[in-house]
């Protein structure tokens, strides 16, 4: 957990360590003075947390395109991480998650510290069953928050996608590699 927690702050995330379910919705609505979107995934509703969030932040769980566009942050769960590099893997075929994750300025990831990896190779197990499972759909790596050089070779933060990525470890959300 320490090599991933070094690895994510390295490129530009922010790491919390929740002790529970409050813990974790305070960090989030602390942090988001305007609407939230969240996405149905199982881990964080099944945890308590979508309605956590629900009630005590201005939280979106079905949203359009345009609504998307507003939002200030978006919360999700995570498929696993891997430490070597502090990414985060996500299956994002569903649009309401691609959306939480690409438009708002800020991103939250809530992640069983069990679902954490060492490298690519010990993913590729994890991997295999996603795609069996659901062979067509996407799978997202996020690494930090968003970043480019395309601008005349100027690393910009944000044009891309969120300018700030917030990892939550949450013990005992849910070991399940399959679900985010």
């Amino acid at each position: 957990m320490n090599t991933f927690i070094s690895a994510a702050q390295g490129v530009g995330a922010e790491v919390y360590i929740a002790s529970d379910i409050n813990a974790a919705c305070s960090y989030i609505c602390e942090r988001t003075t305007n609407t939230l979107l969240l996405p149905k995934q199982a881990s964080l509703e099944r945890s308590g947390l979508t309605e956590a969030l629900a009630d005590k932040c201005q939280a979106l769980a079905a949203y359009d395109r345009q609504q998307a566009e507003q939002a200030e942050s978006g919360v999700t769960g995570a498929n696993f991480a891997i430490a070597e590099t502090g990414s985060i893997a996500l299956e994002s075929t569903d649009e309401q998650v691609r959306l939480a994750t690409t438009l708002p300025t800020r991103h939250f990831v809530v992640l069983d510290p069990r679902k954490i990896v060492a490298d690519g190779m010990a993913a590729i197990p994890h991997l295999r069953n996603l795609h069996e499972q659901a062979p067509r759909n996407y799978l997202a790596y996020i690494t930090g928050p968003s970043r480019t050089a395309d601008i005349e070779r100027v690393l910009t933060i944000g044009v891309h996608g969120p300018k700030e990525l917030h990892i939550i470890l949450l013990e005992n959300l849910s070991d399940d590699f399959l679900e985010s």
